[in-house]
């Protein structure tokens, strides 16, 4: 049984390594972005009031997030745990979640922050804006979302730090290296990911 979140500024490798992490222990790896896609695309309630939003190029609000996580965590797949990418994004964000969680009956295990130096960050981010194309992975817009990111998440890491969740993980080492660490930090899922190694 694992129930992870994961933290760390963009580009620091999370979906990468969440995805890893979900398929060796079985369980879904749920990222905000592909939630609120999946509503989205699905015409759920939920996903026509947050295309709402996303059509005035505003913010979801956090409760629409949170009803969203509130529905995907019910479902039958996330019973056995879960790892989840990019929320709670803010403190208030944490907030709602423990309660969500303590209403679900559920606990979230770790936290994992990963690390990587801001200098690594812009390098990665710009050489896959190359490799991609994205006309916004420029120098000036990375620092610039880095920034909101410490702004917004960062207080974060003093939140779950204090409730003595939270583990950082050097992000600035090769793909196999962070997992093989990741690893080591949250022990084997359960049996089954014993069986998969």
């Amino acid at each position: 049984m694992a129930r992870l979140i994961f933290l760390g500024p963009p580009g620091a490798g999370k979906g990468t390594q969440a995805h890893k992490l979900a398929e060796l222990c079985e369980i879904p790896h749920i990222s905000t972005g592909d939630m609120l896609r999946s509503n989205v695309a699905g015409q759920t309630d939920l996903g026509q009031k947050a295309q709402a939003f996303m059509d005035r190029g505003e913010l979801v609000p956090d409760g629409l997030i949170l009803d969203m996580m509130r529905a995907r965590l019910s479902q039958a797949d996330a019973k056995a745990g879960w790892i989840l990418d990019g929320f709670p994004r803010n403190v208030s964000q944490a907030s709602f979640l423990d309660l969500l969680l303590e209403e679900m009956d559920q606990v979230c295990e770790r936290v994992v922050n990963l690390d990587v130096p801001d200098e690594v960050l812009v390098a990665r981010m710009l050489s896959r804006g190359l490799k991609e194309g994205r006309k916004d992975d420029n120098e000036e817009t990375i620092r610039r979302r880095l920034e909101v990111y410490r702004q917004q998440t960062a207080p974060l890491i003093d939140f779950y730090s204090e409730r003595l969740q939270l583990v950082s993980v050097n992000g600035n080492l090769s793909v196999e290296l962070v997992t093989a660490e990741l690893k080591q930090v949250i022990g084997s899922c359960d049996a089954r990911s014993a069986a998969v190694e």
